[in-house]
């Protein structure tokens, strides 16, 4: 790696650690016109795509000493289209799992939506409103662990029900992790959800929110609205800035690896506030 002062959202030798075998593993793979000559160094086209997702730039807007930009974005869409970053991220979520004493095989969860606003930049035909959060923009569907790890997301455009996108989370669930016989979901999921996960072998309990006024945690539930918070962290996953859903939900899937990430090593990530709180010169 190229010496040069580094970023708060570089990643530490600890998190590289955990992390690299998997794209050691994929470089070692590539073969044909072109790979032979391997000019990036692979940790450094990670730093610069959590630059990216922590910071909320655009791609374009990378600083110069990382990778050409159109580089780093190259090796995004691959590692997403190859299923790379799918595998970085479930390993990274077993890991964390068992450091909490779980299996890596979750039997248990919560479903949840999330509408955000998107940019200029993405197509009318890929967003929608969602009439009830009155958002024009994208719908994060996620289904994730007890522990609020991501199990399953989807991205579509804000009008989709959250009853159509429960049922596609659910058959993704299905397939992707067997043993989880018990999600968890609140109101706003129909009583189709519900007969869908039964026809997969998925007990489907909604929980109801309290009838008394302010605010109070939902049992089983709040573990997902702190997902939704950990996501809003990342400045990129603010609004949806990608043109295509896809590259949202890698988006997710890169914001959960740092936030596991840092979790894993015992680094606490770094906020906005100490940044801002500049000490103020004497006049």
């Amino acid at each position: 790696m190229n010496a040069r002062r580094p970023y708060r959202s570089d990643v530490s030798d600890a998190r590289w650690a955990l992390i690299e075998p998997v794209f050691t593993a994929w470089r070692g793979r590539r073969v044909g016109p072109g790979t032979a000559a391997r000019v990036h160094d692979l940790r450094e086209i990670v730093n610069a795509i959590l630059y990216v997702n922590r910071t909320g730039i655009p791609w374009e807007y990378l600083p110069h000493d990382f990778p050409p930009c159109k580089t780093v974005y190259d090796y995004y869409a691959k590692w997403e289209a190859d299923g790379t970053t799918q595998q970085v991220h479930d390993l990274l979520r077993d890991k964390t799992r068992r450091a909490h004493g779980r299996s890596p095989h979750s039997t248990a969860a919560v479903v949840d939506a999330q509408s955000v606003k998107t940019s200029a930049n993405v197509a009318e035909t890929s967003q929608g409103i969602d009439a009830g959060k009155k958002i024009k923009g994208r719908k994060r569907h996620l289904i994730t662990d007890t522990l609020g790890l991501v199990l399953v997301a989807i991205v579509t455009a804000a009008s989709v029900h959250d009853t159509a996108g429960g049922k596609l989370l659910l058959d993704e669930l299905a397939a992707a992790h067997p043993s989880v016989s018990k999600v968890w979901a609140d109101g706003g999921y129909q009583n189709s959800v519900l007969n869908h996960g039964a026809r997969l072998g998925i007990d489907v309990e909604v929980v109801q929110r309290p009838r008394t006024k302010g605010f109070e945690p939902l049992p089983k539930r709040w573990v997902i609205e702190r997902t939704f918070g950990w996501l809003m962290q990342h400045r990129r996953l603010a609004r949806d800035y990608e043109a295509l859903p896809q590259r949202s939900q890698t988006m997710i899937h890169w914001a959960m690896a740092n936030k596991m990430s840092r979790e894993l090593t015992g680094e606490s990530a770094p906020t906005w506030r100490i940044e801002t709180d500049m000490p103020v010169t004497p006049a």
